[in-house]
């Protein structure tokens, strides 16, 4: 049985639509702030940047005969939070989401809670498609060539961790923590919340009440717009994966009729990312 939406006064729905909207502009604004300290000097134009690993698959280096970490990025007389911006942007982000998430969040309806084995089966094979161009890019040590746009690239440039290894390895499990909990908690909420919660009712009755609209209905425009906007929020290396994993997150919200499937499959799929970038070292997929 399928829950009634519930039809709110004009201020109440106004406020609904400011707590599905409001936290994912939030969200997204974030990730231009390094152009934008750039832009008012705040930021070098350029950060000459160099990651050494001594031991590349088991995360910061450390020498056999200090007790310090050997450091592993910046350089000279530059800082990790000049050279690596999204190592502290990052959490801020998360932090300042989840307070926006906290405040909003009885205007959320997760409800009904079912379908999760349905989401948590969706979530693995979701991932699995999207990564799987790149693990074979790997596998059978291919050049990179027009084929990048479906996903067969080299992605060990992105967000490394070990940048703040050298100041101890307390810094760099905390930078870990707090990439997972944005992973497997923030963004799945705040993007599921969004896309599935309001845009997929918003476009299936823009001229209306689209409140009225009941969660997981389908309707071709939605289906378009919802997962084209979706794929374009992503680097077009992803554009192939974001694309089945778009059309299949709006089949798991069609078919459960739950925000909180939509939002347990985003979470499998982002957990066992985060797993499988760790194991690799493959930086450029979160």
């Amino acid at each position: 049985m399928t829950e009634e939406p519930h039809v709110p006064s004009n201020q109440s729905a106004q406020r609904r639509a400011q707590a599905y909207v409001v936290p994912f502009v939030v969200f997204m604004l974030f990730l231009g702030v390094p152009d934008l300290l750039t832009s008012v000097g705040l930021l070098p134009d350029t950060a000459d940047v160099s990651l050494q690993h001594t031991d590349t698959e088991s995360g910061p280096a450390f020498d056999a005969n200090s007790d310090e970490p050997t450091p592993t990025a910046g350089s000279p007389g530059q800082a990790w939070y000049v050279s690596e911006p999204k190592l502290w942007l990052f959490p801020v982000q998360t932090l300042v989401t989840a307070v926006l998430l906290a405040w909003y969040w009885k205007e959320y309806q997760f409800r009904p809670h079912t379908g999760w084995l349905l989401a948590s089966a969706a979530g693995v094979l979701g991932i699995v498609v999207w990564l799987a161009p790149g693990f074979l890019f790997r596998s059978l040590e291919l050049s990179e060539g027009w084929w990048k746009y479906v996903g067969f690239a080299d992605r060990s440039d992105g967000f490394d961790p070990s940048a703040v290894s050298a100041y101890g390895p307390g810094w760099y499990w905390a930078t870990v923590l707090f990439r997972f909990a944005r992973l497997v908690l923030v963004v799945p909420l705040v993007e599921e919340i969004f896309w599935r919660g309001f845009l997929m009712r918003f476009v299936a009755d823009m001229d209306g009440d689209y409140w009225q609209v009941p969660f997981g209905t389908f309707h071709k425009l939605s289906l378009v717009v919802v997962t084209a906007l979706f794929v374009l929020a992503h680097a077009p290396v992803d554009y192939f994966g974001a694309t089945f994993y778009g059309l299949l997150a709006y089949g798991v919200a069609v078919k459960t009729k739950s925000l909180s499937a939509c939002v347990l499959m985003h979470a499998v799929a982002n957990l066992l990312l985060g797993l499988y970038v760790m194991s690799t070292q493959q930086w450029g997929y979160w």
